[in-house]
This record gives structure tokens, C-alpha cells and sequence, in this order.
């Protein structure tokens, strides 16, 4: 019986890709995520290269619409073995002494509540398949912080704590979770919500640089992951492009 894995944020960037590389693996992939309309297009797509996926309606922030992803998944045409939690974002960079409190209410609303709502709702249809495995795509803005990321920093190291917690408390358990940490990625959505649709301020987040990350790159590594034999757990694994040494240490070209 096909494998069903589920994943978040679906509908472009870091979802989108993981949905398709996930139905390139043989997973039958539930897409989740607002937008139908990109839902639609991405199962269309994987569909037209072999693969098998649903598009479920998805916004993380509601308990309500939350049920209804679960209530695909008991629907669904095999086990779900696997959940990937990769709705989540950052708006604004403003410091904490000016910051937008609407702007940190919806960046933990989505990244960290998003996370336990989703979680909550898919632990126990993978823990009946006896071989589930929980995808956190966090970043390394939960590892560090730097000026003007206090909100996304703080939503970040949430939501590692998240990861961690729920590691030691399913121990013993058939469910393992893995933490997925990436760097400078370049997506086409994440700039252009952090700044409200400002597309110069957008790029230059990656002026000089060659070759950062893309979706892709994240998209392979939580397609290994999860296809690790189910006793290996990969804790956490931090990805970032070759110019970027930490945080604050990227190499520019002039």
C-alpha cells in the first residue's frame, strides 16, 4: 500500500518542491496550504510526471480547517507515514523597539502554532502506521539572532524547542522527528512577504551572492531524511549555501 506523505505551505517555494520530489519517491503526497488555485497546478504538474497527490485546503492558523486536513489524511489511500511542517514565513525587519505586534502574532501564529496544530491533529494516524516520521523546516534563525529578526528569530527558536520536545516525549514511540535547518534560501514568496510585496528590498537579501540556496536543495534534504531506514533519526540538519559560513558571515561578490 502507497505511502501517504503530507506537506504544509505546499502551494510554492520550499513545499512545492518537496511535494513533488516526495511524489518522485512514491509517496502518494497530500498538499496542504491556502491557495487551491497552486494547489491545483503543483498536483496537475506531478500527476503529469507519474507521481499521485491531492490537494487538500490548508490554512495551519485555523483549528477548524486543521480538522479537515485531518480529515483527508483518514481519507487518504494508504498509511501516512510522514509529515512535513514547512508552512511558516517572516514579515518585516523592523527592531523590537518599533516592532509590529500583528507582524510576531502571525509569525508564531503560522510557524509555531501552525506546527502544534498540524502536529496534534497527524500524530496519531502516524503513529498507527507504525513508521511515521515529523518534518519540522525550521532555519537557522533558530539557532542565532541578529538585528531586526527578533520576531522571525523568536518564532524560529520556538519552534526548535517544538522539535526537540516532542522528540523526548514520543521516545519509545514509532515516530521520529527530524529538524530541518536551512540557511539563505532564495524562494520566489519569502522576501516578497517579509517586506510587503517590495521586490528590491527582497533581492537584495541575496545581492552578490551566486548561489544561494533554493527550493530544491531543502526539497532533497528532507526527501533523504525521510527516507532513511525508520530507526535512523537525523535529528536536526543544518544546510546552508557555500557562501554563507554562519549568520552573519556571507561571501559577496562586488
Amino acid at each position: 500500500m502507497t505511502s501517504v506523505a503530507i506537506v504544509t505551505g505546499a502551494s510554492s517555494g520550499i513545499g512545492a518542491a518537496t511535494a513533488r520530489r516526495l511524489a518522485a519517491e512514491g509517496f502518494h503526497v497530500l498538499a496542504a496550504a491556502r491557495r487551491t488555485d497552486r494547489l491545483a497546478a503543483l498536483v496537475a504538474q506531478i500527476e503529469a510526471a507519474g507521481g499521485a497527490a491531492t490537494a487538500v485546503a490548508c490554512d495551519v492558523t485555523s483549528d477548524e480547517s486543521v480538522a479537515g486536513l485531518a480529515a483527508a489524511a483518514e481519507a487518504a489511500p494508504g498509511p501516512v507515514t510522514l509529515l512535513v511542517n514547512n508552512a511558516g514565513g517572516a514579515r518585516g525587519l523592523d527592531p523590537v523597539e518599533t516592532a509590529d505586534v500583528g507582524d510576531w502574532q502571525w509569525m508564531y501564529d503560522v510557524n509555531v502554532l501552525g506546527t502544534l496544530r498540524v502536529t496534534k491533529a497527524l500524530l496519531p494516524a502516524l503513529e498507527r502506521s507504525d513508521a511515521g516520521t515529523i518534518v519540522i523546516v525550521s532555519s537557522t534563525a533558530g539557532h542565532v539572532v541578529y538585528e531586526g529578526g527578533g520576531g522571525y528569530t523568536a518564532a524560529k527558536h520556538a519552534q526548535t524547542a517544538v522539535a526537540g520536545t516532542l522528540r523526548l516525549e514520543l521516545c519509545g514511540r514509532p515516530v521520529r522527528v527530524i529538524e530541518i535547518d536551512p540557511g539563505m534560501v532564495k524562494t520566489e514568496e519569502f522576501g516578497l512577504v517579509r517586506f510587503d510585496g517590495d521586490a528590491d528590498r527582497a533581492e537584495a537579501v541575496y545581492a552578490g551572492v551566486a548561489e544561494p540556496l533554493v527550493a530544491d536543495d531543502v526539497a532533497d534534504c528532507v526527501a533523504w531524511c525521510a527516507t532513511r531506514p525508520h530507526h535512523v533519526n537525523v535529528d536536526r540538519l543544518v544546510v546552508r549555501p557555500l557562501a554563507q559560513a554562519a549568520q552573519h558571515k556571507v561571501h559577496r561578490t562586488s
